[in-house]
């Protein structure tokens, strides 16, 4: 798909959906969905469809390359809304697009809790490490009323089960009792998502989230409490977040809010983010286009070396701010979600 002719006319059916009923037809793969919408400023234009799954622990495809074998996904669909965000796809396979429905259209699986202390029992479970947050954020906006994430975690801890959370949400904070019972049983790893510092990109580029500030703020209450707190700088967005100043104030932050690592990861664009992100990009930053239709051409990744040298560049800032990348492997250092993959193998993250 060429850039020059991404807008938002290219996104599909969801820009015309902002004007469309609060609680729209069920999509055709969610029959047995009960749609509700909440009369709240936190939650207007969107609707949840609330599903009873079949299973909730799910075995990862051995060809990701990812450092984790078993994930948990409450949500499908996230209210973050972040115009990057690689699991965007993910709603088509739910008659829906990968636009405004992946922001506004939230699939719930309420029995999520019971799920997982079931499939925990199971004998042929074998208590492997479970990883949360790694498609879309379990401490979105839904989490606060919904509630699943409780019942997840005291499974867990029930079971002296490991894993990990990867989150942009300070709502995991509700969860710090919790998550501190369960780290006296078993390895819990806690990493945050921060790419940038910059407050008026943040509001444009990743609207539903809380503010980097608050997630600096978040990592420090966590950090206080005796969690190592990993911290993946991602996306890092070329053109507006690979300098060396965004870079520097950036790791001088996560630094100074005492996060235990950090992992650069730069912008990739699978298909559905990329056309949501190319539109965005076209109304925001237009002169950015030809740049990035040099450096991505019709593919996902950046360039190899691209992705090296801003991986070099961060690694720089860091160890002039005393954040030292643990290795590969090691969850008592690193949350298994944040645990980087080899300089040739980053494009498969």
């Amino acid at each position: 798909m060429r850039w020059e002719n991404l807008s938002f006319a290219a996104v599909g059916a969801g820009a015309a959906e902002a004007s469309a009923p609060a609680a729209p037809p069920l999509p055709l793969a969610l029959p047995d969905a009960v749609a509700r919408t909440f009369d709240t400023p936190g939650f207007a234009g969107m609707t949840f469809y609330e599903v009873r799954a079949k299973s909730i622990i799910n075995r990862v495809p051995g060809a990701s390359r990812v450092p984790f074998e078993w994930t948990i996904n409450p949500y499908r669909g996230c209210s973050h809304s972040c115009v990057y965000c690689f699991a965007r796809n993910t709603h088509t396979y739910l008659d829906l697009d990968a636009g405004q429905d992946f922001d506004r259209r939230v699939v719930v699986k309420v029995n999520a809790g019971e799920l997982v202390r079931r499939e925990l029992a199971a004998p042929k479970w074998r208590g492997d490490h479970v990883a949360m947050g790694t498609n879309v954020d379990c401490y979105q906006r839904a989490e606060g009323k919904y509630q699943l994430m409780p019942q997840i975690l005291a499974a867990l801890r029930d079971f002296a089960n490991p894993f990990s959370i990867l989150t942009k949400g300070t709502l995991l904070l509700r969860d710090l009792p919790l998550l501190r019972q369960a780290a006296a049983v078993t390895r819990v790893g806690i990493s945050y998502s921060v790419g940038f510092v910059h407050e008026e990109l943040w509001r444009s580029v990743e609207p539903g989230t809380p503010s980097p500030r608050r997630r600096l703020d978040a990592i420090r209450q966590l950090t206080d409490a005796g969690f190592r707190v990993g911290v993946l700088m991602a996306p890092i967005l070329p053109g507006l977040t690979d300098t060396d100043d965004s870079i520097e104030a950036t790791v001088s932050a996560l630094a100074a809010a005492g996060a235990a690592s950090v992992t650069p990861i730069p912008l990739h664009l699978r298909p559905g983010a990329r056309q949501w992100y190319a539109s965005w990009l076209a109304r925001e930053h237009p002169a950015l286009l030809p740049r990035y239709r040099e450096l991505y051409g019709n593919g996902s990744y950046l360039p190899q070396s691209y992705q090296r040298e801003i991986v070099a560049r961060v690694r720089m800032a860091a160890r002039r701010h005393g954040l030292l990348r643990s290795e590969p492997g090691d969850t008592r250092q690193v949350p298994t979600a944040a645990v980087p993959a080899p300089a040739e193998q980053l494009t498969l993250l």
